[in-house]
């Protein structure tokens, strides 16, 4: 049965190092707060998947040490340009980097989600990822007009991590229309979330917000984290925190920016 009475500290102890942890996209529900509590918590080894790409969380914690490897359709600051911590760490070969398309990401997801071992893509020919990509393999359409086409394998997170706007007492989380969100968490052995907030009663209940339901059978914990995403987006509730992440940018060229934007980002709760 789902627990609704967790906090973020218990969320973020269940994410064990050398854990593969799925997090959103940036503005898709990024648990920003249960990424402060794995830095604050001093997690290592962790080897994150993005859904399909990452940005801000993902810089973090690679900045932070907490990460292996990574595996995304890239990785940036959006508007503010490069990941600057995440292409430090690529360039001097920290961590690896597990390069993806957005199609392959959502298809890997796809798989797990119904326990299929892979899912055919196409768009892959003519590019560089096949070279990179042992694991993805082409084989002979099965049906007219039998051409070549790319099969990626399962991704099967240990943990995907998410941040919604509320859940209800049933342990069901609203995610809204990040249909995303759903495949990521039915295709991941555990599932962590936070929200804004919990609403009274079964959202199953109510016909306009049970389609955007993920339910609580899919969610083993649950806690409430108000501006859990901040400073990164979490529509239709709050946009970004643009002076924040501004200054992220600026601080995050340089180890030493960084490890004086963390340390102040550690010591607050990322409340408004």
């Amino acid at each position: 049965m789902t627990r609704s009475d967790a906090n973020v500290t218990l969320l973020a102890e269940q994410i064990k190092d050398g854990a593969r942890l799925a997090l959103p996209s940036e503005n898709s529900g990024v648990p920003v707060a249960v990424v402060r509590a794995l830095i604050a918590r001093g997690a290592r080894d962790l080897r994150l998947v993005g859904g399909p790409t990452g940005g801000f969380a993902i810089d973090l914690l690679v900045g932070a040490g907490c990460v292996a490897s990574v595996e995304a359709a890239g990785v940036s600051l959006g508007p503010r340009g490069l990941a600057p911590r995440f292409c430090a760490a690529v360039e001097a070969g920290e961590i690896e980097m597990i390069d993806s398309t957005c199609p392959a990401t959502h298809a890997g997801f796809i798989a797990g989600e119904k326990r299929l071992p892979f899912m055919a893509v196409r768009g892959v020919f003519g590019s560089d990822m096949l070279k990179n990509r042992s694991d993805w393999t082409v084989i002979d359409n099965p049906f007219p007009p039998h051409d070549p086409v790319v099969v990626v394998p399962a991704i099967l997170p240990d943990v995907t991590a998410l941040h919604a706007p509320l859940a209800d007492e049933a342990g069901n989380v609203w995610v809204g229309n990040r249909r995303e969100l759903k495949t990521m968490a039915r295709a991941a052995k555990q599932v962590l979330v936070t929200v804004e907030r919990i609403h009274p009663g079964n959202l199953v209940k109510d016909s306009a917000m049970a389609p955007g339901l993920l339910t609580a059978p899919y969610i083993d914990l649950i806690a409430l984290a108000p501006r859990g995403a901040a400073p990164t987006a979490l529509p239709p509730d709050y946009g970004p925190d643009d002076a924040m992440l501004d200054s992220y940018a600026s601080a995050a060229k340089t180890r030493e920016g960084f490890d004086g934007w963390l340390a102040d980002f550690l010591g607050h709760d990322g409340a408004a």
